[in-house]
C-alpha cells in the first residue's frame, strides 16, 4: 500500500495519535458498511484518528486496513498489534 505522505508527516502523525484513544472499534464481523461510515464520519471531523481492530490474525488486521484505507480515502499512518492510525485531510467548510 504505497503512502503520499511523507517520512516527516508519518512522524508527525505519530506523535499527534500517540495520546489518541480509539474512536472506531472494529468487532468480530469485521468490516461492515456502518464500521466504514463511521470512520468516514470520524475522519472527516478530526481527519487523524486511532482505530481498534479484534481478533489475533495479523494478515487479517492488515486486510482489514487495507480495505478501510481504500473505502474512506484515508492513508495508513501506523499499524501497530491491534490499533490503526488513519489520517486523512478534513475537508474544507463553505461558508455559504
Amino acid at each position: 500500500m504505497p503512502s503520499s505522505l511523507s517520512t516527516e508527516d508519518i512522524r508527525r502523525f505519530k506523535q499527534q495519535a500517540h495520546q489518541l484513544r480509539p474512536t472506531v472499534l472494529i468487532g468480530k464481523q469485521g468490516l461492515t458498511e456502518a464500521v466504514i461510515k463511521e470512520t468516514d464520519t470520524r475522519l472527516t471531523a478530526r481527519g487523524l484518528i486511532k482505530v481498534q481492530v479484534a481478533g489475533d490474525d495479523r494478515q487479517e488486521r492488515i486486510a482489514i486496513a487495507e480495505a478501510l484505507c481504500a473505502a474512506t480515502g484515508a492513508e495508513l499512518v501506523q499499524h501497530i498489534g491491534k490499533q490503526l492510525v488513519l489520517w486523512r485531510p478534513i475537508p474544507e467548510k463553505d461558508d455559504k
